[in-house]
C-alpha cells in the first residue's frame, strides 16, 4: 500500500510589544504580553482545541488506520502552558493514543542551523525536553525551522542520532524527479528524507477558500482522485502544513473541518493509500537516492529559499547583530538574559521586515503585526540595543568582581601586618587603641600601666614615661587601609619595613612585681621594638 503522511506544524511567537528609541537603557520588558495572550486565546479557541478534539474523534473512530504528526515550537509549548494549559490537555490525550507522533525542532523556531551549530543543538535538547515535560512524548524525527534544510544541516542532525527529517519536495532542487519517494541525505546517507508534496499541500492549506481557483470547491472526492493518479511506482505522499489551516487561516465557515472529517473514510473506501507517521515511514520504505541540496530550501514562497526571513538588508542587518552577541551569552548563566536571548531569535521577528510585495506579498501582510517591514526593522533593533547593554554591563559587572575577589585577597594580608603594627605601637605607647570589633587592647595597656608603676622616679625617664603616655598612638592612614588593589610588590615591601611575618606575634610575658632591675630590663627590651618612639623621646628632651 501507498502512504500518506500528515504532518502539522504548531508555532506562536512570542511578539514584541512596541518598543521606542526612548526606552533603551530603561526599560527591559520587550514582550507584548497581552498580544501573546490574547492572540493564542484567540487561536485555541477557533483551531487548537477543536481541531484536536476532531483528530481525537478520527483516531477513536478509525483506530490505528489513522495517523498523524505534529512538530510543536518550544515557544508554542511555553505559551500553551502560559496562556492555554487546556490545549497542552489535548495534546496530551492524542500523544496518549499512540496513533500521534511528536517532532524534533529548534526551541525558538529559530534559524540557529544557519549560523550557529552550538546554539542549534541546544534549542533542539531544550524543546524535547520541554516536549518531554509538557507531552509525555520523546521525538524520534526531526524537523528544523520552516523546513529549512541543506546537505550541513542534515548531517548536523544525523549527527544527533536521527534516523528521519522532514523538508520541501522544491522544484528547483528534484528536478524531473519526484518528491512522492524517500530519499537520504548527501553526505550521511543513514539520515532518510521525507519531502513535502507542496502541490496537493497547499491545495488544503492556501487555496481551499480561494473561489477564484479553477478547482474550488475542493471535495474530498476530487482531492482522493488526485491521490489515485499519482505515478503507481510513486509510495508516498507527505501532506504538510500549519495546523492553523483549521480553524484560522481557513475559518470553519469554509467547510475544512468538514472535508478533514471526511477526508479518512474517503482515502479508506476509494485509494490503495494508509495513513502512516514520519518514523513509520521511515521505516517502511527505503531511500531511493541521494537529494543534493547545497544551498538552504525551505517551504516558504514560490522560491522555497531563504528570503522570507534573509536576504535584504533590514533582515541581514538585525541578524547578524544578533548572532554577534552569542560569544557573550555562553559567558553568562542569567536565567532572564538567556530568556530573552532565546526569543528574540524566533524566526517571525525577520519575517516581518520581508520586502517582498509580489506574488507572495499578501501571504506576509497577513502574518505582519507591523505597517511595514522598516517598521518591523526599527521595533527589534531598539530591542536589540537595550538587550545588547544588559548583556554589556553584565559582564562587566562579573569581571568586576572576579578582579576584586583577587584584590581583597591582596588586601587581607595588609590588614594582618597593619594590626601587628597596631599591637606593637599599643605596647610601646600605652595608648588604647579600638580594634574592628570595638573592643580595647586592655590587657596590653594594663601591661604598659605596670611598667609605669615600677619605673624609677628619675627626672629624665618621667618625662620621657610622660611624654609617651600622654601622646595619641598613630593609627595606620585611612588611605592605604581602604587601598583596593595592591600589588605583589608593594605587600613583600610591606613585610620588609615592618620586619614581620603574617602570623601573629607571641605577645610579651606579663610582668610581675618583683625588683626594679627585672622591670628596667623589660622596658628596655620593650624599647628596642620600635625605635620611632625612641626617636621621638628624645625629641622631647
Amino acid at each position: 500500500m501507498k502512504t500518506i503522511c500528515f504532518y502539522f506544524q504548531v508555532h506562536q511567537p512570542y511578539r514584541l510589544r512596541r518598543y521606542r528609541f526612548f526606552d533603551i537603557g530603561k526599560n527591559h520588558n520587550y514582550f507584548d504580553d497581552f498580544a501573546n495572550r490574547s492572540i493564542m486565546r484567540k487561536v485555541a479557541e477557533k483551531c487548537y482545541l477543536p481541531t484536536n478534539k476532531l483528530m481525537l474523534d478520527l483516531i477513536n473512530e478509525y483506530g490505528y488506520r489513522f495517523k498523524i504528526s505534529y512538530s510543536i515550537s518550544g515557544t508554542a509549548l511555553d505559551q500553551f502552558e502560559q496562556y492555554a494549559p487546556d490545549v497542552l490537555d489535548s495534546f496530551r490525550k492524542l500523544a496518549e493514543t499512540g496513533c500521534v507522533e511528536f517532532l524534533a525542532e529548534t526551541h525558538s523556531h529559530s534559524l540557529s542551523a544557519l549560523k550557529n551549530k552550538d546554539e542549534f543543538y541546544r534549542q533542539i535538547e531544550s524543546q524535547t525536553k520541554r516536549l518531554e515535560e509538557l507531552v509525555g512524548y520523546k521525538p524520534k524525527t526531526f524537523r528544523n525551522t520552516e523546513l529549512i534544510y541543506s546537505d550541513e544541516i542534515g548531517a548536523m542532525v544525523a549527527d544527533l542520532g536521527y534516523k528521519a527529517m522532514l523538508t520541501e519536495g522544491a522544484k528547483h532542487i528534484l528536478g524531473w524527479k519526484s518528491s512522492n519517494f524517500l530519499y537520504a541525505n548527501a553526505i550521511n546517507p543513514k539520515l532518510k528524507l521525507l519531502l513535502k508534496n507542496f502541490r496537493l499541500s497547499d491545495d488544503i492549506a492556501f487555496r481551499f477558500s480561494n473561489r477564484d481557483w479553477s478547482e474550488w470547491p475542493l471535495t474530498t472526492e476530487k482531492f482522493v482522485h488526485w491521490l489515485n493518479n499519482i505515478d503507481p511506482k510513486e509510495e508516498i505522499v507527505n501532506l504538510f502544513m500549519d495546523y492553523e489551516t483549521f480553524g484560522e487561516h481557513q475559518w470553519a465557515e469554509t467547510g475544512i473541518f468538514d472535508f478533514m472529517r471526511a477526508l479518512p473514510g474517503r482515502v479508506f473506501s476509494s485509494s490503495n493509500f494508509e495513513f502512516l507517521t514520519p518514523s513509520e515511514a521511515a521505516d517502511k520504505h527505503q531511500p531511493i537516492a541521494l537529494l543534493h541540496v547545497p544551498y538552504p530550501i525551505s517551504w516558504a514562497d514560490e522560491e522555497r529559499d531563504l528570503t522570507a526571513w534573509l536576504g535584504n538588508e533590514l533582515q541581514d542587518e538585525a541578524f547578524n547583530h544578533l548572532y554577534s552577541l552569542s560569544d557573550k551569552i555562553d559567558k553568562l548563566n542569567d536565567a532572564d538574559l538567556k530568556r530573552d536571548w532565546l526569543y528574540l531569535q524566533t524566526s517571525d521577528h525577520f519575517y516581518y521586515m520581508c520586502t517582498k510585495w509580489f506574488s507572495d506579498g499578501d501571504v506576509h501582510k497577513y502574518f505582519n503585526p507591523y505597517d511595514s517591514p522598516y517598521e518591523a526593522f526599527i521595533n527589534f533593533m531598539n530591542v536589540l540595543s537595550d538587550f545588547t547593554i544588559r548583556l554589556k554591563s553584565k559582564i562587566l559587572e562579573l569581571n568586576y568582581f572576579a578582579n576584586t575577589k583577587v584584590d581583597m585577597e591582596e588586601i587581607d594580608i595588609l590588614i594582618q601586618l597593619y594590626k601587628q603594627k597596631m599591637l606593637e605601637l599599643v605596647k610601646i605607647k600605652g595608648g588604647e587603641i579600638i580594634n574592628g570589633n570595638g573592643n580595647g587592647f586592655a590587657k596590653n595597656a594594663e601591661e604598659v600601666s605596670e611598667v609605669k608603676k615600677t619605673k624609677p622616679k628619675t627626672g629624665t625617664k618621667t618625662k620621657q614615661s610622660k611624654k609617651l603616655t600622654s601622646e595619641k598612638p598613630k593609627v595606620v592612614s585611612k588611605e592605604k587601609t581602604t587601598s583596593v588593589k595592591v600589588s605583589a610588590s608593594k605587600v613583600k615591601s610591606i613585610k620588609a619595613k615592618s620586619g614581620t611575618e603574617t602570623t601573629k606575634p607571641k605577645a610579651p610575658k606579663t610582668v610581675k612585681k618583683t625588683s626594679t632591675s627585672k622591670v628596667e630590663s623589660k622596658s628596655k627590651a620593650t624599647k628596642g621594638v620600635v625605635k620611632k618612639s625612641a626617636s621621638k623621646t628624645k625629641k622631647a628632651k
